[in-house]
């Protein structure tokens, strides 16, 4: 939607003490006394949209409007005055969207959800479905019982906007194309803060960069499916990058049956569970330059009895782990990386873990880990390797482990230590290559 399209101010909304006034066509009329908050304006506000609709843009001034249930056509841009325009929902369900609509602009809104819900649990306080090029920037979004803003089957950017206090998610985005989310703050929500899912895998594209996300909780429970900073389900080709991520219950980032992920440059803090997860089905996930600073457990690529394979972990900083997980008892041995099958461990840096600074494989899901040129230091055991019966293969080079508190590295037959030991006793484990280690 281009400047040119538009002809500012030919729709205008303008509240003064004696009424409020809406230029049509040249043309003033009244639609309402001096507006509060508790005066439903939908029908005045609807009006104006669609009075609108023709010159493509419609500007609120600042001031309170209690309304419900707007919908906005394709080619159309709804603004107001950040932090003055506010937008108060009588209702339930949806405040603001539109569906099979397209190149539409919010910007500059405030919008207060009164706490209200509603029947679907996907559908947000501002919702779109089947829509194409929607641009949602500048607008704080609070208070809701839905998602904060749900993007359904639609295409588009959320910039700069700050969400808090939705009874599930800040933003949901669900067979999502190609969706771009940058620069905003998602906080205090109830069971995530961003997440992308579909209903069947497949290309999404969605890229989310440079967020800040903070206090998501797990009002509705479960093993992980809530408490996530970022979640991504079943949606391929995501990148998440360079977003500050912190006290979260469950993970800061979590990955579930994806394919050619990126996740990078983030920054987690405080995380109740493992802080990185890539888990189950997934394959192609690359996770690099992350720092992890507090968590149950640092960066974990598990899963192979369920598919789970083919990753890069790279340049991490994980440190400063918890002795266990308070929202996951399942979870009741720390460890800062974990990788099962075709994946790479190199370069990373691990520190002050009441656990093993890093495994490969869990019984006899092991294929081709390679462990290499890693600093693990200040924890119980430094390497562990599993060597049960069926376990495949294992290359570790090149580390250096200092301070293990118990053993440097160990072969592993699920929770029992099999070797104390595992470089002096490489003969009885022709599968692992064990060469240039050093433990100090």
């Amino acid at each position: 939607m281009k400047t040119s399209r538009r002809k500012f101010l030919a729709a205008t909304l303008i509240p003064t003490l004696s009424g409020s006034i809406m230029m049509r066509a040249g043309k003033a009329q009244t639609i309402a006394s001096s507006p509060s908050a508790g005066t439903d304006m939908t029908d005045a506000l609807q009006s104006a949209i669609d009075s609108a609709a023709n010159t493509g843009h419609l500007s609120l001034p600042a001031g309170q409007f209690a309304t419900r249930g707007l919908r906005l056509p394709s080619r159309f841009m709804l603004s107001g005055v950040p932090g003055a325009t506010e937008l108060i929902h009588l209702g339930d369900d949806p405040l603001l969207g539109a569906e099979d609509e397209s190149d539409i602009v919010v910007s500059g809104l405030s919008l207060d959800g009164s706490g209200a819900g509603g029947e679907l649990w996907h559908r947000g306080l501002v919702h779109f479905s089947k829509c194409e090029n929607v641009t949602i920037r500048d607008c704080a979004i609070a208070n809701t019982g839905l998602n904060g803003i749900s993007l359904l089957g639609t295409s588009g950017r959320v910039d700069n906007c700050q969400i808090s206090g939705s009874a599930y998610t800040g933003l949901f985005i669900y067979d999502g194309a190609g969706v771009f989310v940058s620069g905003n703050t998602i906080s205090r929500c109830h069971n995530g803060g961003i997440r992308v899912w579909r209903g069947e895998a497949g290309a999404d594209g969605t890229i989310i960069s440079g967020n800040r996300i903070n206090a998501i909780d797990w009002a509705d429970g479960g093993n992980g499916q809530n408490g996530n900073g970022i979640n991504i389900f079943r949606a391929d080709e995501v990148i998440v990058s360079d977003n500050h991520i912190s006290d979260c219950a469950f993970s800061a980032i979590r990955l579930n049956a994806t394919n050619n992920t990126q996740i990078s440059g983030n920054v987690c803090v405080a995380s109740g569970e493992v802080a990185v997860f890539s888990e189950f089905s997934f394959t192609g996930s690359i996770i690099s330059g992350n720092i992890i600073d507090g968590a149950a457990a640092g960066i974990s690529m598990t899963n192979f009895n369920d598919g789970g394979r083919l990753a890069v972990c790279t340049g991490n900083i994980v440190r400063n782990l918890y002795a266990r997980s308070e929202t996951n008892p399942d979870l009741d041995a720390p460890y800062g990386i974990a990788a099962e099958a075709d994946a790479i461990i190199s370069d990373n840096v691990v520190e002050n873990v009441p656990g093993t600074g890093i495994t490969a494989g869990w019984g006899p899901f092991l294929r081709d880990v390679t462990i290499n040129g890693n600093l693990v230091r200040d924890i119980d055991v430094g390497i562990a390797v599993s060597v049960a019966e069926g376990a495949g293969t294992a290359t570790v080079t090149g580390n250096t482990i200092i301070g293990a508190r118990r053993q440097a590295m160990v072969g592993a037959a699920w929770h029992e230590t099999v070797s104390n030991d595992l470089a002096a006793e490489a003969e009885r484990f022709p599968l692992i290559v064990m060469d240039g280690n050093r433990s100090l």
